[in-house]
Parts: C-alpha cells; structure tokens; sequence
C-alpha cells in the first residue's frame, strides 16, 4: 500500500472516530487497535508507515489523537514483525496505591484497569508472531493500599493462562536479594527500588539472546504496543537502550493542566551537571527498554531509588558506550487522575540526586562543580523562590536548546535568593 493511500484510508477513518481519546473508554482503544489493525491489512513496510507519521505530524491537531496512536501502532508492529531473529520483552511497573486505577471505570471513578489492558496491548502486538514473546511483573512498591493482592486476585480470574505475576519489594528486602542492597524497608523506594527489583528479576531468566527488558508507569498514559519502536531502536539500530521521547518532532502528547515552566528548570539544571546526557531531554517518561545483558551491568549498586532512578541507568548506559541509547517518538497521554507523583513535587530531590551521581561517576569541572553546589544547598523554601522566579530565558525556550545554551549562571539564579 502506498503512502497516498495510507493516508486516504486513515483520513476516512477521522470522519467517524471523536477528537478525543478516553483511556478509560475499551471503545475507544478498541477503535485505534481496529484502525492500526486496518493499516497492518494493507502489509505497509516500516518506511512508508514512517513517511505517513511525518505527514501527519505537520500538523498534529488537524487529525484526532486516535489516528496518530494507530499510526504509531501499526509502525511499532510493522518494526517488531520485521526483525528476523527470536525476541523475548520483559515488562515491569511498579504499583503503589495503584488500588482504584487497577479496577474497572465501573468499579470506581478513577478506574483504568490497567492490568487487563497492558495484557490485551502486549497480546495484540505479539500474537501474530510465534518467535516474539513477552512476560509482565508488576512489583508492588510496599503500597500500604494492597495493591499487589489485587493485581493477584484479578490475574487469578484470567481464562487464558499469561506469564504475569506480582512481586513485592518487601519481600525481596527480607529475603535479602542481591538488588536491594542496604534497604531495610520498602519505604525507602519510591518507584525506582521496585523497577531495579523488577528488572533484576528479569535477568535471572534470560530466554533469548535479544531479550529486552521494559519498564513503564503503571497508567495507560504509553500504549503497550508501542514496544516495537524500543525494540527497534536497540535490535536493528544496535544500541544498547532505548527510550520513548515526549520532546521528539513525531511526539504526540496530551498533557492536561498548566505549562510545566519547573519541568524546563529541572532540564536546563540537570543539563548543567550531568553534560554526558545532552542529547537526550525527556529522561522522565515512563518507556524505556535496555538490552537484558546491560542490565546486568548497570544495576549494580545504585545511588538512587526514587524518581531519578531512571537518570540513574541513562547514565551508566552511557558511560558503557556513548551515544549508545536510541530516542524513540511516542504517543502519551497524559492520566493523572489518581497519580502518586503529582503532588510530590520531586524536582528538588531529583536533583540533588543528581548532583550525586555527577560526584561518583563523573569527573569533576569547575561550571558543573558550581551548579552542584548550589543544588547541594537549597531547602525546599529556597527552591521554590527559584521557581517562582525561572528566568524568561528559560521558561520561553524549548528543552531540545538546552544542551547549546547556557546563559543563567548560578549568580542570576541565586537573585531569587535575595529577594
């Protein structure tokens, strides 16, 4: 099929389908998993599906968010259908008061049922190749609300056998695994203890020599099906990782509420000190697979184990092999309802995580030595007087310019102080 019409097919599809997408509604995911499967019919190749997403993306909002996800969908499927060797993927999200987004919308207001749907998603894209295979673990991150008997109760009423299963940080704490190092309590994580645990696991079960290991939010927010745009950027572009972009030019993102300005400081900062990573923007989104043997080498003694514990192996992937970890554009959509991280306000923290892991793995230099110090100093009050003042320069440019510019010193972020 060619790329004409590709388009003319989707287009059609637009004149029925809403603008919106409510990942809450199965309708509505039914509708883009039936309009990617209309694309796959046509046995588009992999370019001609990336050709159509260019032409979409001129103009994002004059299609609905529904066509660019099949798109996306259909060239992730297409990539994973295209690799000619066994692939096994092991996915891991970690879940603390997860319990009402884990039940049905019928079940509770704030419901996704997302357990079902990340299995449906992994089904659909896997089930029509006999040599791709997946598993999924969700760690239970000591959720004071049980989170982990509910995934439990709920995959026990599965009809058709699936290799998932619970794990539960705690436990590992006390059965004193290897990966929880010093911790004495599940407390002491908050999302990253359980996603090394996750991910450690996973390597104690290595079933192919391209197994991938996958770690993602608990949400809907990233499509499963999307994983063959990871598994692409590490099996035919040959890194060692690969990391779903929100900040990428094919990128579709709906994000509910205000402009995060804090999220363009935490950047611009992080830029600053940790320099090796400057061609990556978008270290937070929840999509990210690496190579199961780089895990293994980077899981080893970790400085961080809440929100930055991604930076974290960003970082160690890197100093293995520069440039060694592929940016994929993703569709993501935004579910904060019910989110555990929204009012933590992590960037402060994130940061002086930051600033450590530049103290153990980097080489020292003067412009970084001074970001980091003045990190290592702020309280809470004092980082928030810096928020409410972000410099224009920073809050009017796009993150993708901050590896190139660095006109706010430490002095001009330090007037905040002073006033």
């Amino acid at each position: 099929m060619n790329e004409n019409a590709l388009i003319e097919q989707v287009l059609e599809f637009c004149k029925i389908c809403p603008e919106g997408l409510d990942l809450t509604n199965e309708n509505h995911l039914d509708q883009v998993r039936n309009l990617a499967d209309s694309i796959l019919a046509g046995n588009p190749s992999a370019r001609s599906l990336r050709e159509l997403e260019t032409a979409f993306c001129k103009d994002k909002d004059a299609l609905p968010l529904m066509a660019h996800l099949a798109v996306k969908l259909a060239l992730s499927k297409t990539l994973l259908g295209e690799i000619e060797s066994p692939v096994h993927v092991s996915v891991v999200f970690a879940a603390y008061k997860e319990h009402n987004r884990i039940r049905k919308k019928a079940e509770h207001e704030h419901g996704e049922d997302f357990l079902n749907r990340k299995i449906s998603q992994l089904n659909w894209l896997f089930g029509d190749f006999p040599d791709k295979t997946w598993d999924l673990r969700m760690v239970d991150d000591g959720c004071p609300e049980n989170s982990g008997a509910i995934a439990e109760e709920i995959l026990a009423k599965m009809e058709e056998p699936v290799d998932t299963g619970v794990l539960y940080l705690q436990k590992a704490i006390e059965e004193k695994l290897p990966i929880t190092g010093t911790m004495q309590s599940a407390s002491e994580s908050q999302k990253g203890g359980s996603i090394q645990y996750g991910m450690w696991e996973a390597t104690q079960r290595i079933r192919s020599e391209n197994h991938l290991i996958v770690f993602t939010d608990a949400d809907l927010s990233t499509h499963m099906g999307q994983i063959g745009l990871l598994a692409d950027g590490i099996i035919n572009q040959g890194k060692l990782a690969a990391i779903g972009s929100r900040r990428e030019p094919a990128s579709i993102v709906v994000k509910k509420g205000v402009r995060n300005i804090r999220g363009k400081l935490f950047i611009y900062l992080w830029k600053r000190i940790i320099a090796n990573l400057n061609y990556i923007v978008d270290t937070q989104c929840g999509f990210k697979a690496f190579r199961a043997e780089t895990i293994g080498e980077i899981l080893d003694d970790p400085i961080e184990r809440k929100f930055a514990f991604d930076i974290e192996l960003l970082l160690k992937t890197e100093l293995l092999e520069p440039n060694s970890i592929a940016k994929t554009a993703v569709a993501w959509i935004d579910s904060e309802t019910a989110s555990t991280t929204t009012s933590i306000g992590p960037y402060l923290s994130m940061l002086k995580a930051l600033v450590r892991m530049y103290r153990r793995y980097l080489p020292a230099n003067p412009s970084a030595d001074a970001f980091a110090n003045l990190i290592e100093s702020l309280s809470e009050d004092q980082w928030q007087s810096i928020v409410r003042k972000i410099p224009t320069e920073i809050a009017d440019r796009e993150p993708s310019e901050f590896a190139e510019y660095s006109g706010i010193s430490v002095d001009r972020l330090k007037e905040a102080l002073q006033s």
